[in-house]
């Protein structure tokens, strides 16, 4: 309880620094937000490895794998923030992942689901997947606030923070082709190693996931064959997004949350 409880401190220390950097006239280029996240995000897994240590195995109930999926985006975010412009992630996805380690913590340990190393390859890149795709869809979210502010000539603070338009939109586009990659090797190691995968209680997520695979895909064959950009570009990420939430999160919670039972 004391490694979730410095973990969370320490992603809230690195959300104030980057609250404050941002909020300076001339924002600073040093990565002082990365002192407290880097051993944040570090005891975040530490958290989770003591945990499956003391149950003898992987947990990947909902609040566990919600917990995961936070870890992913904030050490996506690290790699991000250190290597250029985008730390302002770290604004949304330092607290996201404190209150999912937190929720963690909360809910209580479930007991370990016993997988071999064939599933646990699946729902690492399933939980990776996942991870790349949101910080795909934040950065939609920032790209389509930059587009509306500037075509409004809104110029606020938060915008110097930002790459320029078009490097934003390349580095959403090589989000999205990395998440695409993982979301592939998700679904194709699922058909390979999980039994009965299009079983009753796996279909709805099979098959909205599937679907948000297809939507990504059209999406990067939209952008190499026609340049599609802006808005439809946007749209197309977060319906893609809205899809995989469904899938993974939204299938767990109605499965283990509502009518209690594992999946």
């Amino acid at each position: 309880m004391t490694t979730i409880l410095i973990a969370t401190l320490l992603y809230l220390v690195a959300t104030g620094l980057l609250v404050r950097t941002l909020a300076r006239e001339t924002p600073s280029k040093r990565a002082a937000w990365a002192v407290p996240a880097v051993p944040g995000v570090a005891l975040h897994g530490v958290a989770h490895l003591l945990a499956w240590r003391g149950l003898g195995g992987a947990d990947l109930h909902f609040f566990s794998a919600l917990s995961l999926a936070g870890l992913g985006m904030a050490m996506v975010t690290l790699l991000f923030g250190l290597r250029g412009r985008m730390a302002a992630l770290g604004v949304v996805v330092f607290p996201l992942a404190a209150i999912s380690l937190v929720a963690y913590a909360v809910t209580g340990r479930h007991s370990a689901e016993g997988l071999d190393w064939r599933l646990q390859l699946h729902a690492g890149l399933a939980l990776l997947a996942y991870a790349t795709l949101a910080i795909a869809a934040l950065l939609a979210l920032m790209l389509r606030a930059q587009e509306r502010a500037l075509r409004r000539r809104e110029f606020h603070r938060w915008l110097r923070a930002l790459p320029p338009l078009t490097e934003l939109e390349t580095l959403l586009f090589r989000t999205i082709t990395v998440g695409f990659a993982l979301l592939t090797a998700t679904l194709l190691t699922g058909v390979l190693f999980v039994h009965d995968f299009f079983a009753q209680h796996l279909i709805h997520k099979s098959v909205l996931s599937v679907l948000s695979w297809l939507v990504f895909g059209a999406l990067l064959f939209g952008r190499w064959r026609y340049g599609w950009r802006g808005p439809p570009a946007v749209r197309w990420t977060l319906t893609a997004m809205v899809l995989l939430v469904l899938a993974f999160f939204g299938s767990k919670f109605v499965l283990e949350l509502v009518l209690q039972r594992t999946g």
